[in-house]
């Protein structure tokens, strides 16, 4: 028996193989996904043994119905009850707005059916250029927090910026001050020495879904990847910037980061707060106390409509990206999108290349040199059917550019932390603000022109006549792009 083994292990192997994968497709195929996502697992199964079974491990799973963030979806339905109050608005107040909008408030009737993305009008609010922006006014709040500090973020460091803003929130809470930290537990980089800072400062701290080790779990596949602030329940954060000295530019550093956040004072705040509280639930695993000073009453000097739309594996619908589509769908004059990683869904596409042949002006702008060799070439397997379609593409060339924002017709846009591809449409856990304003729009249309001076962009005749290995490379990378 023993000498048969020795002899034939390689064929056991690949036996033992194949009946795995053989159970892994029928869960596929019953689980009734993405049909181009469910053909690219089974190619991948089948033709790479082995390497097949560890992608499917890795990345393949689907958590979304699961019980883990079943759970989740209920307790952020008993959260809702308990702070409903505070994230309505006045029937009349949408009727107003909607005036104003003209079109564009089907985007507002859209989310408006959820509990989760009521519209708020009693905000100002503050685009934040790049890393160093934000993190001196949002250093600056947390140094005037008196009652509380919440923050949820993808990444966070002890690095040089990171330490700086820890040490902030850490003599605050030994000051007295409640502070709430959630962490995602791949994408932040954390050390015991920091953690026993936290700890001994009285800073509560608690990783999202925390794994042994990530790159060799399936948890690894669904992430917290918001970026969020909340100070005293009157300022708010959110946008694409994390916590790490990769944000910040400056002489020290090698690569120029162009990212947006978002500064918003006003009632918007309240349901970026009741964002935070059904994570920090999940996160915690503990009864939580809705206190009063969680969603106090404030008096902004703007008048600026915002919704905050969330979306992950705990929710039924995908609110971010049914939110562009809307918006792509209902644009006149142009769309302005801005995004590191451009893998498309095909409503998405779709979109977009109806909207140009209607004669909407689209431009999208996306790094020349990514920061991943697979997302660079899938999103090149894009770019010829964009420029059949009259879409101009830039590819921004002065550093990396990181910012995830649109701008529509002058009236509408959005920031925030999702990306224009399959993980933040559905497998990440991502929040973005939509801003119904025109000098909003305006400012952040601005901001759009000017990095289009620092892209190239692409001329069609050109792109064409790249070569036959740089084609193959962008297919190559788009047989994977259902499983990015």
């Amino acid at each position: 028996m023993i000498e048969f083994l020795e002899n034939n292990y390689w064929y056991i192997l690949l036996v033992v193989n194949y009946l795995l994968a053989v159970s892994a497709v029928i869960t596929i195929i019953l689980k009734n996904i993405n049909p181009s996502k469910t053909v690219a697992y089974i190619m991948v199964l089948v033709f790479f043994p082995f390497f097949g079974l560890i992608v499917y491990y890795l990345f393949g799973q689907e958590y979304r119905k699961s019980k883990i963030f079943n759970r989740k979806d209920i307790a952020n339905t008993k959260i809702i009850k308990s702070v409903g109050d505070n994230l309505r608005v006045e029937e009349k107040k949408f009727d107003n707005i909607s005036i104003d909008l003209d079109d564009k408030v089907k985007l507002i009737k859209l989310l408006k059916a959820s509990d989760k993305s009521p519209l708020t009008l009693n905000n100002s609010v503050e685009i934040l250029k790049n890393g160093e922006v934000k993190f001196e006014r949002l250093l600056e709040d947390l140094k005037q927090a008196k009652q509380y500090i919440h923050l949820e973020y993808y990444i966070i460091k002890d690095d040089v910026i990171g330490t700086e803003l820890l040490d902030i929130i850490s003599e605050k809470a030994k000051a007295g001050i409640e502070v709430k930290l959630s962490y995602d537990d791949v994408g932040s980089n954390l050390s015991s020495t920091m953690k026993h800072q936290l700890d001994e400062c009285g800073v509560e701290h608690f990783p999202f879904m925390p794994v042994l080790f990530s790159s060799l779990t399936g948890k690894s596949n669904y992430r917290n990847h918001r970026k969020i602030a909340i100070i005293d329940g009157t300022v708010g954060y959110l946008g694409g910037i994390n916590i790490s000295d990769n944000y910040v530019n400056n002489s020290k550093k090698g690569r120029y980061w162009r990212d947006t956040h978002l500064r918003i004072h006003g009632e918007a705040v309240k349901v970026i707060q009741f964002h935070f509280l059904t994570t920090w639930k999940f996160v915690t695993d503990a009864p939580l106390e809705i206190k009063k000073m969680y969603f106090p009453e404030v008096n902004s000097e703007g008048n600026v409509a915002v919704q905050i739309a969330a979306s992950g594996p705990d929710t039924n619908w995908a609110n971010i990206m049914e939110a562009i589509l809307t918006a792509i769908n209902n644009a006149e004059n142009y769309i302005y999108l801005t995004t590191p990683y451009f893998i498309p869904n095909p409503q998405i596409i779709t979109a977009l290349q109806i909207a140009s042949k209607v004669g909407v002006e689209v431009k999208l702008l996306i790094p020349k040199d990514s920061d991943s060799w697979v997302a660079e070439n899938a999103t090149n397997s894009y770019i010829n059917n964009l420029l059949e379609a009259g879409i101009e593409v830039y590819r921004y060339k002065k550093g990396f550019i990181h910012a995830k924002t649109m701008v529509v017709d002058d009236v509408f846009s959005t920031i925030g932390t999702c990306n224009l591809d399959n993980r933040s449409f559905n497998i990440n856990f991502e929040i973005n603000a939509l801003i119904y304003n025109k000098n909003e729009s305006e400012l952040l249309k601005s901001h759009f022109l000017e990095d289009l001076k620092d892209s190239d962009c692409i001329d069609y005749e050109s792109w064409k006549k790249r070569s036959k290995f740089s084609k193959f490379k962008e297919s190559f990378a788009r047989l994977w792009s259902p499983l990015l």
